[in-house]
């Protein structure tokens, strides 16, 4: 089974590389995001990102630092159709990376300029929490970034950074444009 693991900034593109994935080269797409947020649904609790945060270190406390990326292999297996691949989306913990690369699997980062990315996450409007200034922005960025401390089941983007394989800048808006980013930086037919 071939496996990328997707991390990078937020809104820097890391559910569209997914999507193209999926739509133009057969790979099977799961947004560990979206895992959160029906598993906020279920508990009845706001779509925001500090209960999504909540959530994923409780599973990572109880089941062990890559158990998004075990839930998105059982999605995977659980299929009828086959196939290219299985792209994993959005890699937030060391644990995650570390678990795509025991299942012989690739890090793609990906990334855009700040307000490329503000401007996106902005438009997009997925909740009320996604309102919010530049500097707000910024500095919510920063914190699931740079965790500091030893509490393993916590975000930490950098780490994750650390471990990738491939690095894929998307400052486009131009949905072309980045396929063809894509397709050359992981080798795709």
């Amino acid at each position: 089974m071939k496996i990328i693991g997707i991390g990078g900034t937020n809104g820097s593109g890391k559910d569209t590389l997914g999507e193209i994935l999926a739509k133009d080269f057969g790979w099977f797409f799961v947004s560990v995001s979206d895992l959160l947020r029906h598993e906020a649904q279920r508990k009845g609790l706001a779509i925001e990102r500090k209960n999504l945060r909540k959530i994923s270190a409780e599973w990572r406390k109880n089941f062990g630092a890559g158990i998004l990326i075990n839930k998105a292999v059982e999605e995977y297996e659980q299929q009828d159709l086959k196939y290219d691949g299985l792209a994993i989306s959005n890699l937030r913990n060391v644990g995650e990376a570390d678990r795509v690369h025991q299942l012989g699997g690739q890090i793609a980062w990906v990334d855009a300029d700040p307000e490329v990315r503000y401007k996106r996450v902005e438009s997009r409007q997925r909740s009320p929490e996604d309102h919010k200034t530049f500097e707000q922005f910024l500095s919510e960025e920063q914190d699931e970034m740079h965790h500091a401390g030893d509490d393993e089941t916590a975000l930490n983007g950098a780490a994750v950074k650390a471990k990738a394989d491939i690095f894929l800048t998307n400052n486009t808006n131009n949905i072309e444009d980045f396929k063809t980013t894509v397709q050359t930086a992981l080798n795709l037919k």
